[in-house]
């Protein structure tokens, strides 16, 4: 195994700018780097954030359009069918309370909203709910849409494309090699064909990762993979949040400087892409959570799905006292 120190971390993050692709072993190495390199590290990292996005930060917001009532056995998720967790279980918000938040995500100086749903996927007449919100969305806003609604067919993708959808979310999550760890309902597989779907309906591929269920460096360094070779523009990173009451309820594996590896091996490997600080930043990262941004260029303002967020006040400091700016859009 290689070892990289200091100054070598600069000189790796020059050859990325300069079109180098990193290999397997020299992404593990930047997971593996000292506690007392973290600094160095990020530093790297910001030349690659600074030289595609300088100093700004997008704000998204999710709203929840449709909790619990999922038939999948997703591991880290409190709406799964095996999560014993005391969430909010409902079906689909009215179009009137989508439209409501997006007037929440501008005031939240957000430029994407994200319409959120559980389940495996959406019937047809779900499509048409979502699409006709987003078309008003649209209408009305200059806010870009992101939605994440689980597997979709060739159709669905181009009937929220023609509405105005830009953005898909759906995460790999995790490995193919830790996959059947995580779920049992579906596989990494079925993952892909969604993402490459999307894509080909001509709708930016939004996916990611949860990290801290059990996958070792090599395999968080394949997702970091994976999503480049899928064309991924936008990247969440997630950092488990094990929720009572879920199967990996109490796993605890993660330290505020992982998270920080993590999120400089996610930006050398994918320079781009804009990487999202998502799910479990305020647990995980704690006090270092300004530091993530050195390597990230997005945050989600607000709450999770079924998860309490930093208020949008607390947010919108940090981003200050940093000295960087967050990207609004235009109204």
């Amino acid at each position: 195994m290689i070892t990289l120190r200091t100054n070598d971390w600069i000189s790796l993050a020059e050859q990325v700018l300069e079109g180098k692709r990193l290999t397997t072993e020299e992404a593990v190495t930047i997971l593996r780097c000292p506690d007392e390199d973290v600094l160095s590290l990020m530093h790297a990292a910001f030349q690659i954030r600074q030289h595609y996005f300088g100093k700004k930060v997008k704000l998204n917001m999710i709203i929840n359009a449709k909790s619990g009532l999922c038939p999948e056995d997703c591991g880290y998720c409190s709406q799964s069918i095996v999560s014993e967790a005391p969430i909010d279980k409902y079906a689909w918000l009215t179009k009137e309370k989508i439209l409501e938040g997006a007037q929440e995500s501008i005031r939240r100086k957000a430029g994407t909203y994200c319409i959120v749903a559980s389940g495996r996927r959406p019937t047809d007449r779900e499509i048409r709910h979502v699409s006709e919100a987003v078309r008003e969305i649209r209408e009305t806003t200059n806010l870009k849409v992101c939605c994440c609604l689980g597997f979709l067919n060739e159709h669905q993708a181009t009937e929220l494309k023609e509405a105005g959808v830009q953005r898909y979310n759906h995460n790999l999550n995790t490995s193919k090699d830790n996959y059947e760890q995580i779920t049992t309902t579906h596989t990494y597989e079925d993952r892909i064909g969604t993402i490459q779907q999307v894509g080909r309906a001509g709708i930016s591929p939004c996916s990611g990762a949860i990290f801290g269920m059990g996958e070792s460096d090599v395999e968080a360094v394949n997702i970091a993979i994976a999503l480049h070779q899928l064309g991924a523009e936008s990247i969440p990173c997630n950092f488990l949040n094990p929720i009572d009451g879920t199967p990996l309820e109490g796993k605890r594996e993660l330290t505020p400087a992982r998270c920080l590896k993590l999120l400089a091996m996610m930006r050398f490997v994918n320079p781009e892409a804009e990487i999202r600080i998502a799910g479990g930043r305020e647990v995980n990262l704690r006090s270092l959570q300004p530091l993530g941004l050195y390597a990230a260029n997005s945050i989600f303002v607000g709450d999770y799905l079924t998860t309490n967020g930093q208020d949008q006040q607390s947010d919108w400091t940090m981003i200050e006292d940093l000295g960087f700016e967050i990207e609004q859009c235009a109204l």
